[in-house]
Order: structure tokens, then C-alpha cells, then sequence
């Protein structure tokens, strides 16, 4: 289930608020054997890379269950960081590399819901239901555990996230059903900046001390069956991050525009759309643009199939 961007809904105490994280979601289906698998938003088995929490399933043990979350890494103010978690990400595949890296860049798993238990589907009783079960489980550990969700006060809730450097809020209706793949309007995010996930399609090579690097790179976003342009991103890099996009879009290189149509930029070079980006921006224009478009980070954890599947 996803969450619509917008604004905080009227009669709060209708809704329960939890804060907003900047991770990787995962579904957790634990055995009641003390078995555990992690499946990422796209289905993909992610066990391997977060061995860390395999000891999850014996803390569950004896009580079958699919669990909703995130998992996060913390930086020294204890805020999810996304560019740290980068490092732990896509390593199911090197299960020794995983847990080296688990000694450097630990996790957290942030449990917020509950859709199956025991012999039993909660996806048809209400949010606070769930919550209430998904409480009652007591899952707390030195790497999970299931924050409190505060019903009504947003926005309380909205300017204390803000206060507090994080991303935002997400506004949950008491009633709400859970709604498998389906980005609905019973969850909300609230943003203290607006973002959308863009599929890169091409790049401009920059100049001076950027020379063969990028200097901004072409985004789009689908609509129907067609990537349509949606304008370039040319700040928000550190770096490092601009490297290793470099490499990227080297690999992804081709003849191609992906656009339609092509947008008329000068020295722009194409790549094949592989690549999912979260980008910020202030507003839109008439045509849906973004104006004044800055990087925040890739989304390896997502397709551009996954963009085009949600906008459908």
C-alpha cells in the first residue's frame, strides 16, 4: 500500500500521524519458525543484504506473520540517511560482502503494520485494528521496533518533524482498510518539500572541473506508455554521487531519445531509461515541469516499470 502526496487532512482526530522515513520498504514474512524473508517494494528478495535481521524471526517464533516496513540506517543525530543506506543496499546477491558491510553501516527496521497473522488476512479491518495487533506483538530491538503512531495534533506532529530535520509525515486514516498496490488517498505524505520519483533519460556533459562528467542530467516522467520530458536536474550532487552517476549513465549509453517527444537540448546525451531518481522541486509549470529541480538521491530499490505500473 502507498501513500498520496498532500497536505494535512481536515478533522485529524480522524487520523493517526507517523513520521515520514527515508529508507528502503520492505515486506517481512516471518515463518513462526524463525525463519525470516524480506522482500523489497519491488519483490525482490533482499534477505541476504541485511543479515542483522535475521534474528527477527525468532523474536517472532511461534507467531506466523507478514509485517510492513522500513528499513533504515541513522546518522549520528539519529536520522534515517539515505546515502548511507545506499551502501547496504543491493547486496542480496553477495550475502559475504553483506555482512562486512553490516559492521560498518548497521540498519534499522521501522514496523508500522501488520497484514497477516497467525492463519489469518488483515488487509479488510481498519488501521487502528491493525496497529493495535502490530503493538501487541512488542517487536522492540536493538535493530527493530514498531515507533508510536500519535491519532490527531498533525499539525503538532508536521512542524516537529520539521523542527527536527526530517523528511515529514505520513497521515493514516483510523478506518482505512490496507490496500495492496495501491497508492491511495488513506495514507498521505506530507513533505517539508515537495519530491517525485523521475526516470533519467538522458544527461549534459558539464564544463571546466566537470568536464566528462555531468553537469545536469534529462528526467521524465510517464505518461501512459510514453516517458515524457520533464525537465533537467543540474544541482544536488555531492561528488562522489556525481561519479558514480557518470559510470552509470556510461553503462546506459545509447543512440536513442527516450523522450517523446525529444526535447530540444542542446549537446544532450541519451541513455537508455534505467535509472529511477527522487528529485526535489518547488512547483510545477502549466506543461508540468519542474521548476527549479534539485537531486536527492537514486532509487535503486525501484524500475522505471515501477513508476509506470503507479501512474497507470
Amino acid at each position: 500500500m502507498l501513500a498520496t502526496p498532500g497536505a494535512l487532512p481536515a478533522h485529524d482526530d480522524q487520523w493517526a500521524f507517523e513520521v515520514k522515513q527515508d529508507g528502503q520498504r520492505a515486506t517481512v514474512y516471518a515463518g513462526g519458525d524463525g525463519s525470516l524473508l524480506l522482500r523489497a517494494r519491488s519483490g525482490a528478495d533482499i534477505t541476504a543484504a541485511y543479515p542483522e535481521l535475521a534474528p527477527l524471526g525468532d523474536a517472532l517464533r511461534g507467531t506466523p506473520a507478514v509485517l510492513d516496513g522500513e528499513i533504515v540506517a541513522f546518522d549520528d543525530a539519529g536520522r534515517a540517511d539515505f546515502e548511507r543506506l545506499q551502501s547496504r543496499m543491493g547486496l542480496a546477491g553477495s550475502p559475504a560482502r553483506a555482512a562486512r558491510m553490516a559492521s560498518r553501516v548497521a540498519v534499522h527496521l521501522i514496523l508500522f503494520d501488520v497484514v497477516h497473522l497467525a492463519d489469518r488476512s488483515l488487509t479488510g479491518l481498519p488501521y487502528a485494528d491493525r496497529r493495535d495487533l502490530l503493538e501487541g506483538l512488542a517487536l522492540r530491538g536493538d535493530r527493530w521496533s514498531t515507533p508510536a503512531a500519535i491519532v490527531g495534533h498533525g499539525a503538532e506532529a508536521l512542524e516537529t518533524t520539521r523542527a527536527a530535520g526530517l523528511e515529514g509525515i505520513l497521515a493514516k486514516r483510523l478506518t482505512s482498510h490496507y490496500e495492496p498496490g495501491t497508492r491511495s488517498r488513506s495514507w498521505i505524505k506530507i513533505r517539508h518539500v515537495a519530491t517525485t520519483d523521475v526516470v533519467v533519460g538522458g544527461w549534459v556533459p558539464g564544463r571546466g572541473r566537470l568536464d566528462g562528467r555531468p553537469g545536469a542530467v534529462l528526467v521524465g516522467e510517464w505518461s501512459g506508455d510514453v516517458l515524457r520530458y520533464a525537465g533537467n536536474v543540474g544541482t544536488g550532487w555531492s561528488d562522489t554521487e556525481r561519479a558514480a552517476l557518470a559510470a552509470l549513465l556510461e553503462e546506459s549509453a545509447t543512440d536513442v531519445c527516450p523522450f517523446e517527444p525529444k526535447p530540444p537540448v542542446a549537446g544532450a546525451r541519451w541513455v537508455e531509461p534505467r535509472l529511477v531518481a527522487e528529485v526535489r522541486y518547488a512547483t510545477r509549470t502549466r506543461a508540468g515541469r519542474l521548476r527549479q529541480p534539485s537531486w536527492h538521491r537514486l532509487r535503486p530499490d525501484l524500475t522505471p516499470d515501477d513508476l509506470a505500473r503507479h501512474r497507470a
